[in-house]
């Protein structure tokens, strides 16, 4: 069968969805993956076909989101509507989710799509996927496979945060007499779905089904919606391990990574990197610290104990780590609970507060803000992450409970059939 991918112009994105793609390119199908002209090197570095569609526009380029920026806010994280997992269901009303998707509409989700949508229903026409998977970002996938009569689900990258704002939406609208008042989603959405001849179905805000790379103790869903858990693959593009990761560390290593989006886009850090540096830099460790060459030459100080390298594999340098730092993004999380390491989260953004705070009440890790996030209790949450059983224990049980899921290449029978080329 044909299946084409596509996903929001963010090389992490990508990455996330690189390893069921190999999956099934391998049990044999034909696999592209469809994209703003931007992205065609990732694509290509992952030895994956890439298909540029419309033309480069990203949220980076227009507001440019980063921690220090004027106006931020003091403690970044989810943005209405898609807060309304945090909130309690009687606190939800109907006029703070229309008025939520009206500001992401016309600010965040026509940015991204409209660019795309039309040069992305052309190829599909073209080609006639059977099957077209997306990440919850790209509406516009969902608005190709209807355009072309393919199926087509979400690939989640991360909490099911815009599901389960959608499904709050759909309850409180279906209590409107005669369905009064606006829905700026689906009104924008199924304005195109007419276009290419189609009506608008809330298949095309949240897929026909979809696939969660999260371990399921972490999982977020939405209810009444069609799940089904994926094992996640690490993967971080094209890499080298060095050769001082040859041999066992002396010492506890220590992971201390910020993710590969803050260096993509050369945004700044979200905590003092020079102060968790001198922090620990009295303790009996090796840090290994992934630091932008830009923000290595604006520290003052590199202590004894710690290695600064702009860019190490995390399936190469996990494994012989104790504990890692880190900034909750779904990659490093999913990589660390892989290998079964206790993680300490200093989350900043959209759902790294909400799976941060998951994975402390799972056991496997300890978390704090990264606005709270000063050198002293990162030095002591650390010292409680290398010198408690507990933690090393439930880090165990996680990788356990990851490597029980479905693997990539297991999870192709079930596309196939939901694509209707498998067995029922």
């Amino acid at each position: 069968m044909r299946v084409l991918f596509t996903c929001y112009p963010e090389r992490t994105h990508f990455l996330l969805m690189a390893p069921l793609a190999w999956a099934l390119r391998t049990a044999g199908h034909d696999v592209r993956v469809a994209c703003q002209p931007k992205m065609t090197a990732a694509i290509n570095q992952a030895g994956l076909t890439a298909v540029p569609v419309g033309s480069d526009r990203d949220l980076w380029q227009i507001i440019g989101r980063r921690p220090g920026r004027p106006g931020a806010r003091k403690q970044p994280g989810l943005s209405e509507p898609y807060d309304a997992v945090e909130r309690r269901p009687e606190d939800i009303t109907l006029a703070y989710l229309r008025e939520g998707y009206r500001l992401q509409t016309d600010s965040w989700h026509k940015m991204t799509n409209v660019p795309l949508t039309g040069a992305l229903v052309e190829y599909a026409r073209h080609w006639k996927p059977d099957l077209v998977l997306w990440e919850p970002l790209t509406f516009a996938g969902a608005i190709a496979a209807e355009a072309v009569g393919a199926a087509h689900g979400r690939m989640l990258i991360g909490a099911d945060v815009y599901g389960i704002a959608r499904r709050h939406f759909v309850r409180l609208a279906a209590g409107q007499p005669g369905g009064e008042g606006s829905d700026p989603l689906g009104e924008w959405l199924g304005g195109y779905a007419r276009r290419y001849g189609g009506e608008f179905t809330e298949e095309l805000v949240t897929g026909q089904f979809g696939l969660d790379l999260l371990p399921p103790s972490l999982q977020v869903h939405a209810p009444g919606l069609d799940y089904r858990s994926l094992r996640f693959t690490p993967y971080g593009g094209p890499a080298v391990v060095p050769k001082w990761l040859w041999e066992r560390p002396e010492r506890p290593r220590v992971a201390l990574t910020l993710g590969l989006t803050v260096t993509d886009h050369a945004i700044g850090y979200a905590i003092d990197v020079q102060e968790i540096l001198d922090s620990v830099a009295d303790l009996d460790i090796e840090l290994v610290a992934t630091i932008s060459d830009e923000a290595r030459g604006k520290l003052e100080r590199v202590p004894d104990n710690a290695r600064l390298v702009p860019y190490v594999p995390m399936q190469a340098l996990l494994p012989t780590c104790s504990a890692i730092i880190h900034h909750a993004g779904v990659g490093t999380l999913n990589t660390a609970a892989f290998y079964g390491v206790p993680q300490l989260t200093v989350p900043w953004d959209v759902d790294q507060p909400l799976l941060s705070d998951r994975l402390a009440a799972q056991g496997a890790g300890l978390t704090t803000h990264s606005t709270r996030a000063t050198g002293a209790i990162v030095r002591e949450s650390l010292l409680r992450l290398l010198g408690e059983p507990s933690f090393r224990e439930r880090a165990a049980a996680l990788r356990d409970e990851m490597l029980a899921v479905p693997s990539a290449n297991d999870t192709v029978p079930f596309l196939e059939e939901r694509a209707g080329h498998g067995a029922p």
